[in-house]
């Protein structure tokens, strides 16, 4: 009976919930039924890339400060917080869908911002403005470039990614999550303006040379969006191959300013695609002009329709020469190793060169400058601690510059004779960042911070001083001058992941990411 009693008992024990219902019971309410988000952010695989699966834990067990998200680690077991947390990073089955009808509803304006003063109302230079996308917290700082001072900060959307987009006139700053939102704020007045959520995991946006457009780019679901400048919906574009047979994830999109046109690269379809917003646009002409059926021939307008570059693979990131004809893309690791970049004429619309950088070459971070005559592109490495330099008339490598580890990012300005970059990927280097001399084409220093991240750099407007982010959650901007390499200040932030200033993006500056 002893024993009988002992088996009924632990039959009666409660068992223990599965993930999925320790989900629907906890999470739900804020981050939606299907993890799409709600008022707290997608907890879908696609959105937590960033998220270490170990930082997840300590998120579930304490909270996150300075946010709604509660601590659970005195309501929940350790396995109910390791099945919870194994369930956020597994794929949602069905696939949740994001339609044109959901992007609108999700829309709201701010409808006074058309009378809001026509000027900043606050004392600093706009166009030496940095604007601080702070990651530990999720917050945006915004700090004076002259007397390095945080003149505002304000809580952003869950992690913002792929930088933020500025309107010519440096007035509003477009913002991008990776749960899809898009948000739009006036710089001068402070203020948010629109949002808009584009899709459930976006890669990044664009915004038109004359600031009337912005385009996102989407993982999920797999589509181009297009917006007006108060993000109100224009038209989708599946990510499809011409006769709809394949789909793809849309991996990035720039504006290309002379051509008046948004380039997108699929990161599954051999394609590259332009959409012009110029409405004299040359007509699209696709198939054979003598097909019987003739159907094939008859042109498409150009203006907002997809022009289709067909390849030989897929571009994942890319790089755009000073004329902005020439694409330079790079590709996934061939098996056996191998070129990975390719040279795309826009205008041809076709392949023209392959680029001959090994490796996994971080092209969308890289930067161009003069040497000896020639115009050069210097491209960071994820993959290996080098510097790619290639001559953008010839496409041939020049030099391959060896740094402690690989790297994300690179930055230099055109007032400068120096470049800087990160060995961030690395895990013994990811403490430094190496300076580079142009024309010797060497490094020649390198600043440190022990055991920490440092990555990211950005020069002022006038490209005599260099912020640097200390990438830890007790983390920093750190000032340093640029010809002298010398620390002159530091501010605390929460994880600065990056910094952005207003003269340099809007001037298209040769020295940082467009």
């Amino acid at each position: 009976m002893v024993g009988l009693d002992y088996a009924r008992a632990a039959d009666e024990a409660p068992k223990p919930l599965s993930g999925a219902a320790l989900y629907q019971q906890h999470c739900a309410s804020c981050h939606g039924a299907e993890r799409t988000g709600g008022m707290g952010p997608a907890l879908l695989p696609e959105s937590l890339e960033r998220l270490r699966k170990p930082e997840a834990l300590a998120v579930i067990r304490s909270g996150r400060a300075a946010t709604q998200m509660p601590a659970f680690g005195a309501q929940l077991s350790e396995a109910e917080i390791q099945a919870l947390q194994a369930f956020v990073y597994a794929p949602q089955l069905p696939v949740p869908r994001w339609s044109d009808a959901d992007i609108q509803a999700s829309h709201s304006f701010e409808p006074d911002s058309a009378r809001w003063p026509a000027r900043p109302q606050w004392s600093a230079d706009p166009m030496n403005l940095f604007v601080v996308v702070e990651g530990g917290d999720h917050h945006v700082s915004l700090v004076d470039g002259d007397r390095f001072e945080v003149l505002h900060r304000f809580a952003s959307r869950f992690a913002l990614h792929g930088g933020p987009k500025f309107t010519p006139d440096g007035r509003y700053v477009f913002f991008g999550s990776r749960d899809g939102w898009i948000s739009k704020y006036d710089l001068w007045n402070l203020k948010l303006v629109a949002e808009v959520r584009a899709g459930l995991n976006m890669r990044n946006v664009a915004v038109s040379a004359d600031g009337r457009w912005v385009m996102a780019a989407n993982y999920l679901p797999r589509n181009a969006v297009l917006f007006d400048a108060d993000l109100q919906l224009v038209r989708s574009y599946p990510a499809q191959s011409r006769d709809g047979a394949q789909s793809s994830r849309v991996s990035a999109v720039y504006d290309a300013t002379p051509r008046r046109s948004f380039v997108v690269a699929l990161k599954d379809l051999p394609e590259l695609w332009e959409i012009s917003y110029d409405p004299k646009a040359e007509p699209i002409h696709e198939g054979y002009v003598h097909d019987y059926k003739m159907g094939e021939a008859l042109p498409t307008p150009g203006y907002q329709n997809i022009r289709r570059t067909l390849l030989e693979e897929p571009l994942d990131d890319f790089f755009f020469d000073d004329s902005y004809a020439h694409v330079l893309g790079s590709a996934r690791p061939r098996e056996g190793g191998g070129s990975l970049g390719q040279v795309v004429n826009l205008d041809v619309r076709k392949k023209i060169a392959e680029l001959p950088i090994p490796g996994l070459p971080h092209l969308g971070s890289g930067i161009s400058f003069t040497r000896e005559g020639r115009r050069l592109l210097a491209s960071p490495n994820l993959k290996d601690g080098r510097i790619s330099v290639v001559d953008l008339k010839s496409w041939q490598l020049v030099r391959e510059i060896v740094t402690p580890g690989p790297g994300f990012f690179m930055r230099s300005h055109a007032q400068s004779p120096y470049a800087w970059t990160d060995s961030m990927m690395s895990p013994a280097a990811k403490d430094t960042l190496s300076i580079i001399d142009k024309q010797r084409l060497e490094v020649v220093a390198q600043v440190r911070e022990p055991g920490k991240t440092l990555a990211h750099v950005e020069f002022t407007k006038d490209g005599r001083y260099v912020l640097a982010s200390l990438w830890e959650m007790d983390g920093a901007l750190i000032v340093y001058d640029a010809r002298t390499f010398k620390e002159l200040k530091r501010l605390p932030m929460s994880k600065p992941v990056g910094k952005y200033n207003v003269w340099n993006k809007i001037s298209r500056e040769e020295g940082t990411s467009h």
